[in-house]
C-alpha cells in the first residue's frame, strides 16, 4: 500500500510576514490602551482578546499558502475575539484573510465564497433587527456587509481580472506557437516545391549529358564522339539557363514585371524533341496524341501537366526499353485533364544514366496538391508489357476556385 506523504504548507512570503507582523504591534498597542471596538459579550477574561491576536496573525501567514484553512481559522477566532472586546487589528487582519481566500483559494470554493458572504450579511442583519427591533440594528448588517462581503468581492474582481489576463497571456502564446508552426510549414513548403522545380528542369538535361559523356568515352568514332560532345555542350547550356532562370525568379521582388515562369503545354514537342536528341537510339519513337481541345486550361493545372510529362520522358530516356514512347493528353468530361506517358518496359542489364527516386515522389506531390489522382508502374500493352505514369488533374470551371 503506497505511503502518502503530508503536504506542509509553503513557507510564509514577505507579504503576508509583513501584515502579520504590523496587526501584531497595533493589536497589542491597542490592548495595553484599553481601546477596544465593543464590551465583552460574555464573562470571559479580556487577555484572550490577545489570544485571539496572535491566531489571527498565525492564520495571516497562511494567506498564500492555504487560504481556506487560513479563513476557517480565522473566521473562529473571529468570534472569540468578538466576545473578549474585538480589537481593530484582529477584525482589519480578518478582512485580509477573506480578500485572500477569494484571490488563491480553489475555483471550486473561492468563488463560493461571496454569495456565502452575502446570504450571511442578509441574515445577520434580519436576526439583529429582530432581536434588537430598533434601527440601529442596520448598522450591525453594514458593518458585517463592510467586514466580509467587501473584501471578498474585491478579491473576486481582481481575481478575475487575474484570470482574464491569465488566458489572454496563453492565447497569444497559442497563436505565437501556431504562427510558428505555419511559417515552419509554409517554408518547407517551399523548399519542397523548389526542390521539384529544379529536379524537373535540370535532370533531363543532366541525364542526357550522363548518357553521351558514356557513349562518348565507350565509342572510339571521332564522328561519334563529336555528335555526343555536340550534344553534351547543349544541354549543359540548356541546363544553366534554367538554373539562372529559378534563381532569378527567386531573387525577384514580384509585381507586374516579374517575369512569367509557368511552361505551358505548348512545349511538350520540345520536350521530345530533346528527348530524341538526348536517346540517340533509332529504335525509340516518340509520339505525341495531344487531345487537350481549344479550351484553355488554368495555369497550375497545366504546369502540373507539364512537368509530369517532362519528368516521365526524362525517366524513359534513362530507363525505358527500346520502343515506342507515348505522350497523351486527353480531356475526362469538362473538369478533368489526363496525362499518360508510357514506354516500353524491359529487363535492361544496366541504366543509362543513374537515378534517385525523386522524380516519382515529386509527380506525386504535385497531383497532390491539385486534389488529383496519381499512379506509375509496369502494365500489360498491345506490344507486350509497358511502363505507364498517369495523372488526372482537375480542371476547375471559370469562377470556381
Amino acid at each position: 500500500m503506497p505511503v502518502r506523504r503530508l503536504r506542509l504548507p509553503r513557507r510564509p512570503d514577505r507579504d503576508a510576514v509583513l501584515i502579520a507582523a504590523t496587526g501584531l504591534l497595533g493589536g497589542l498597542a491597542l490592548w495595553f490602551l484599553g481601546l477596544h471596538n465593543n464590551p465583552p459579550l460574555a464573562d470571559v477574561p479580556g487577555w484572550l482578546s490577545l489570544v485571539a491576536l496572535g491566531v489571527m496573525c498565525g492564520a495571516e501567514l497562511l494567506r498564500r499558502s492555504a487560504p481556506l484553512t487560513a479563513l476557517a481559522v480565522g473566521t473562529l477566532t473571529l468570534v472569540l475575539d468578538i466576545c473578549t472586546g474585538s480589537l481593530v487589528a484582529t477584525i482589519a487582519m480578518y478582512t485580509d484573510v477573506v480578500y485572500a481566500a477569494v484571490l488563491y483559494g480553489r475555483p471550486s470554493v473561492a468563488w463560493r465564497i461571496p454569495r456565502i458572504a452575502e446570504v450571511l450579511t442578509v441574515l445577520g442583519t434580519l436576526l439583529a433587527v429582530a432581536v434588537l427591533r430598533e434601527p440601529q440594528a442596520l448598522l450591525i448588517g453594514f458593518g458585517f456587509g463592510v467586514l466580509v462581503v467587501a473584501p471578498a468581492w474585491t478579491g473576486a474582481g481582481i481575481r478575475r481580472h487575474r484570470d482574464a489576463a491569465r488566458a489572454a497571456r496563453l492565447e497569444a502564446e497559442r497563436t505565437a506557437l501556431l504562427a510558428e508552426m505555419d511559417r515552419r510549414e509554409a517554408v518547407g513548403a517551399e523548399r519542397a516545391r523548389m526542390a521539384r522545380e529544379l529536379h524537373d528542369m535540370v535532370a533531363g538535361h543532366l541525364s542526357a549529358i550522363a548518357i553521351h559523356s558514356t557513349a562518348a568515352l565507350s565509342i572510339g568514332e571521332a564522328k561519334a564522339s563529336e555528335e555526343a560532345l555536340t550534344v553534351i555542350r547543349e544541354n549543359s547550356v540548356q541546363g544553366l539557363a534554367e538554373m539562372r532562370r529559378l534563381i532569378g525568379l527567386l531573387r525577384q521582388a514580384g509585381g507586374e514585371d516579374e517575369p512569367a515562369a509557368t511552361p505551358r503545354l505548348d512545349g511538350v514537342d520540345a520536350l521530345l524533341a530533346h528527348a530524341r536528341k538526348a536517346v540517340r537510339d533509332d529504335r525509340f519513337r516518340f509520339v505525341l496524341d495531344d487531345g487537350r481541345g481549344p479550351v484553355p486550361l488554368p495555369a497550375p493545372t497545366e504546369l502540373a501537366a507539364y512537368r509530369i510529362v517532362q519528368e516521365s520522358l526524362t525517366n524513359a530516356v534513362k530507363h525505358a526499353a527500346p520502343g515506342e514512347v507515348t505522350v497523351r493528353l486527353a480531356r475526362e468530361g469538362r473538369r478533368w485533364l489526363a496525362v499518360e506517358v508510357t514506354s516500353a518496359y524491359g529487363a535492361g542489364p544496366v541504366p543509362r544514366a543513374p537515378g534517385s527516386g525523386a522524380g516519382l515522389v515529386g509527380m506525386g506531390e504535385r497531383v497532390a496538391l491539385l486534389d488529383g489522382e496519381f499512379e506509375a508502374g509496369p502494365v500489360a500493352g498491345p506490344d507486350g508489357k509497358c511502363w505507364r505514369v498517369r495523372a488526372v488533374l482537375p480542371v476547375p470551371e471559370e469562377g470556381t476556385p
